[in-house]
């Protein structure tokens, strides 16, 4: 144990560690550098590193850039990761109140009290977690995906109609590119382009960050600009923290869950958990969501930090990256020396724990720079918006074209922003689009591979306890709001039938 403690608290580990949670929040502020990117540019720089401080620093990447993109999408609607695409649900309706403060302080703590309790996770039960993960096949992952689906409902508001018929849409845009079973081109156009599909990071930027400036210079344009938000610093205290201790649990336990579940990924947590904590919430708190909520946030960014002790379960024990991020640090760890699997735990037992007391350090860094952060980014709602908005759009299309330095994906994001306005413009609710065209990959996929694999037997689903699990909740949340619509309209009915004299 001192020879793990000495490696961990040597002042080169603890610097690179403290530099790599840095730059990933850096990285995932800005849109389009995501902290898959920052790890792999990091990667080279290991080389001359001894073990653990080259681990570690990626590690620490990894930490900060789950949290990073939570900062633009409070503060300008701008999620930097995918992942934060859920946290602007509420916390850009917080900041637009003034409550920006309030609400990147809940994003700092959300994201470690999920990273730490992930990390617990990790250390107590990983194995064990590790092969329940390997239980799920194509059916599993296709009722996990219909599930995930089923939220639709939640993150529309009162349009509910309308937000099926665009995570509709978001499901076709999915099925552009190449058969993922036939390999054939569908709805390319011819465009060499299209073959791998939309870029899904351009259409985020474009919906959400361009739309938003098209939305601005017309409010300019017309002269029906909004009250200028202003930035207070909004402490809170320990006591209002704790009165959420709830929803820091149930994020926590469902960002490790699907964290630990091979190809998954935080955009399905978040959405996830948001969802579980609108039906969890009294009915008239349950009205609010949306509106600019500490719930909407905690549930979002808790699940996002949580995701990465999750995910980090099936590399180290089973050598099987948990999302795209782990892919890429498992790539650290062979170039390293260290072969992630059943032998880790064995062979290197003192590595293996100097990465434990890291995540929990990393953590820790996370959440002072976080705090301190805040005091300094929040301001950028104080800037003058015709400065503002230039520098957001430059950003947008340096981090469209980054991802594959094609100039087409600044197009991609140009394109969605045009749809983002004249959706927003009609009323029709953004996230279920970016819902549809997350999880449509997903569920073609799986489903097409169950049915091969079952030989046209469509009773697999139900036949498969984790997928029948799945499915039942699922039907469960699309027919429930049906029902209930229905049971009000009757009760609604007779009352009136009661109130007319015989």
């Amino acid at each position: 144990m001192e020879q793990v403690l000495a490696q961990v608290f040597e002042l080169q580990t603890l610097v690179l560690v403290f530099a790599g949670v840095f730059l990933g929040v850096v990285f995932s502020a800005i849109p389009g550098l995501t902290a898959t990117m920052g790890i792999a540019l990091l990667i080279p720089y290991t080389f001359s590193l001894p073990q653990v401080p080259a681990i570690s620093m990626l590690l620490g990447i990894y930490i900060g850039g789950m949290y990073g993109g939570s900062i633009t999408a409070i503060l300008i609607r701008t999620p930097g990761t995918p992942s934060a695409a859920a946290t602007l649900l509420d916390g850009y309706p917080m900041a637009a109140k003034g409550q920006a403060g309030k609400a990147l302080n809940y994003a700092t703590i959300g994201s470690f009290v999920g990273g730490i309790i992930s990390c617990i996770i990790l250390i107590l039960i990983a194995p064990q977690l590790a092969a329940f993960g390997l239980k799920f096949g194509p059916a599993e992952f296709f009722a996990l995906a219909v599930f995930g689906l089923s939220i639709v409902g939640t993150i529309s508001g009162k349009n509910v109609v309308k937000g099926l018929i665009v995570a509709g849409v978001g499901l076709l845009i999915a099925t552009i590119g190449m058969d993922p079973i036939g390999g054939v081109a569908r709805f390319t156009f011819g465009s060499i382009n299209l073959t791998s599909g939309v870029s899904f990071i351009p259409a985020l930027i474009g919906l959400f960050a361009v739309s938003q400036v098209i939305k601005e210079i017309e409010e300019k344009a017309t002269g029906h600009n909004k009250k200028k938000i202003k930035y207070k610093r909004e402490r809170i205290s320990l006591k209002e923290t704790f009165s959420y201790w709830k929803e820091f649990l149930r994020a926590s336990a469902i960002g490790t869950f699907i964290g630990i579940i091979p190809g998954t990924g935080t955009s399905i947590a978040t959405f996830l958990s948001y969802n579980e904590s609108k039906r969890f919430a009294k009915p008239e708190r349950r009205k609010e969501y949306g509106k600019g909520i500490p719930e909407g946030v905690i549930a979002t960014e808790t699940s996002n930090n949580a995701v990465t002790g999750g995910a980090l379960i099936p590399l180290l024990t089973l050598g099987i990256p948990g999302d795209v991020v782990t892919a890429v640090i498992l790539g650290g760890l062979l170039i390293q020396g260290v072969t992630p699997g059943p032998l880790l735990f064995q062979n290197n037992g003192p590595l293996v724990y100097s990465l434990f007391i890291t995540l929990i350090i990393a953590n820790i860094f996370m959440l002072l720079i976080g705090l301190f952060a805040v005091r300094f980014v929040g301001k950028i709602v104080d800037v003058p918006k015709n400065v503002l908005l230039p520098i957001v759009v430059t950003l947008c299309f340096i981090g469209s074209y980054s991802l594959s330095n094609n100039l087409f994906d600044v197009w991609v994001a140009l394109a969605f922003g045009v749809i983002g306005y004249l959706l927003e413009k009609f009323n029709y609710p953004l996230p279920p689009l970016i819902l549809g065209i997350i999880l449509g990959p997903i569920i073609e996929s799986n489903l097409r591979r169950t049915i091969i694999e079952s030989s046209d037997d469509l009773s697999v689903f139900f036949t498969r306890p984790i997928s029948a699990v799945f499915l039942t909740i699922a039907i469960v949340s699309f027919l429930y709001p049906l029902f209930k619509d229905l049971w009000r309209k009757l009760k609604g009915k007779e009352s009136i039938e009661e109130d007319i004299p015989a």
